[in-house]
């Protein structure tokens, strides 16, 4: 029997026809947060997904974590079923919730001490560890900080310490939910070049989940547009723009029309609630 394309290619993440409602009595009454969610992405891929408020991109990042199951349809990461939490993740959000009473050093530990296979050789390799996290605070300009508090740290300092925690324990995808939005347009930027930088050495997957357009634009090999809830993936675009990718091209035409484009579509969607073309 001929295989199918998607029988033939290694997709790391393949959502296949899932429906979530949040619980019994929405699902008997066909309400659901997202639907007919179809998605494949490849090893060490980028993609961001935008979309109104409420659209269902926050319940998109809970299924792709194994925090929620599926009510209908398959959800495979890295070739398995995905039955519960999904251990090879990392996970950043808006808020960086670094423990008050950690050093920043000790926050970016805090997934070593939790997680297998780390965990168990935590104390015997502790030495290692912290040495790996000081590499990684240093990647991000927080050298010198990493024995500082969080409440010595500015916005977008304790947003790099999230990030390491996030990386430390060399995970395969990296999941994103609005990490920047409440950092001033400068600060984002230069998060955006530090995210950048860190996904070109590493290529681990990243889904981010994002408000801004042009963040989305900037980092994202692809863009998915989801629609108002129920939400489902209404526009696809490929960004076919060269890496390395500098600050400066955001004032490029072909950067600018393709945000507009992914406006447009927004727009549409938030004004009409119909799906985009």
């Amino acid at each position: 029997m001929d295989k199918t394309l998607s029988d033939q290619v290694p997709w790391f993440v393949d959502f296949q026809d899932v429906w979530l409602a949040y619980n019994e009595a929405l699902l008997k009454e066909n309400h659901f947060a997202v639907e007919a969610i179809d998605l494949k992405v490849k090893k060490g891929e980028f993609i961001a997904i935008v979309g109104p408020s409420g659209c269902g991109k926050s319940t998109f990042m809970k299924l792709a974590t194994g925090l929620r199951m599926p009510s209908m349809g398959k959800i495979r990461i890295d070739g398995k079923p995905v039955t519960g939490p999904v251990k090879i993740t990392g996970m950043a959000f808006q808020a960086p919730s670094l423990l008050p009473w950690r050093t920043t050093v000790d926050n970016v530990l805090l997934p070593l001490e939790i997680v297998e296979p780390f965990r168990s050789n935590f104390k015997a390799r502790r030495a290692e560890y912290v040495e790996r996290a000081r590499r990684l605070l240093q990647k991000v300009g927080l050298g010198g900080y990493e024995d500082k508090f969080p409440w010595q740290l500015s916005g977008g300092m304790q947003q790099r310490a999230s990030i390491c925690r996030a990386l430390i324990h060399e995970p395969q995808m990296l999941l994103l939910d609005e990490p920047f939005g409440a950092l001033d347009a400068f600060t984002r930027e230069e998060l955006w070049c530090i995210l950048r930088d860190l996904w070109t050495e590493q290529q681990f997957n990243v889904i981010l989940v994002t408000h801004d357009l042009r963040e989305s634009v900037f980092l994202a090999d692809t863009v998915y547009v989801m629609s108002k809830s129920p939400g489902r993936f209404v526009v696809k675009r490929d960004i076919d723009l060269a890496r390395p990718r500098d600050l400066e091209m955001t004032y490029s035409k072909e950067f600018t029309d393709l945000v507009h484009d992914l406006r447009g579509h927004i727009g549409a969607l938030r004004h009409v609630g119909a799906p985009a073309q």
